[in-house]
């Protein structure tokens, strides 16, 4: 039976090398953390060159934002399904750690790209996952200007509502740069067209 899967096998690569990446940089990965990290490394890339490294749709939810699919994948017990090839899951003391099952390749990645890892290591690797709610919470980040326009900022900070279906618009970082964000929408255009001919 084949498994269902919203990727193609090369954006899977793509986003299961990068968290193996993460976990071989980065002691005691946590799932929250690695969630936080993933969206910091989506927003670094965009900011920086105007390009999404792993595409992926980050929803406004209670602790910041989030890529339903891969937060779903790892919460899946008792194992991954989507990742399953790339990581596993450690439980201590009720928290999930993430651990690489093998070498990281970069067959998928940009000189760029593994440059925005390695900023972004660099740059969050001492930070709890705590640490990093607070910051992609901050005011004026996307995740609080999107929650406010649309009437759940409130709601998500009392924890009235867990999550939204509401989707974080990238392309907001780029309004002073139109050439960065003419590249942004291109790029997306292109993924898009290419995952439809692979489907």
């Amino acid at each position: 039976m084949k498994l269902y899967t919203p990727y193609t096998k090369e954006e899977l690569d793509k986003i299961g090398n990068g968290i193996i990446y993460l976990a071989n940089h980065i002691t005691a990965l946590s799932k929250t953390k690695l969630l936080k990290l993933i969206y910091l490394i989506e927003e670094t890339s965009v900011k920086k060159h105007g390009l999404p490294i792993f595409n992926l749709k980050f929803l406004v939810w209670k602790f910041g934002p989030v890529a339903k699919d891969i937060f779903i994948d790892l919460s899946t017990m008792p194992l991954p399904v989507l990742l399953d090839e790339y990581i596993e899951r450690q439980e201590n003391n009720g928290h999930i750690f993430i651990k690489s099952k093998k070498d990281f390749s970069d067959d998928e990645f940009s000189d760029n790209e593994i440059g925005i890892l390695d900023l972004v290591i660099n740059k969050f690797k001492a930070s709890t996952a705590e640490d990093l709610i607070k910051l992609t919470h901050r005011e004026h980040s996307l995740w609080h200007t999107t929650a406010k326009e649309n009437g759940v900022l409130e709601y998500l900070e009392s924890e009235l509502l867990n999550n939204t279906e509401i989707e974080i618009d990238f392309s907001r970082l780029l309004v002073e740069n139109p050439l960065k964000r003419q590249i942004y929408f291109q790029q997306k255009d292109f993924l898009e067209q290419s995952r439809l001919l692979k489907f």
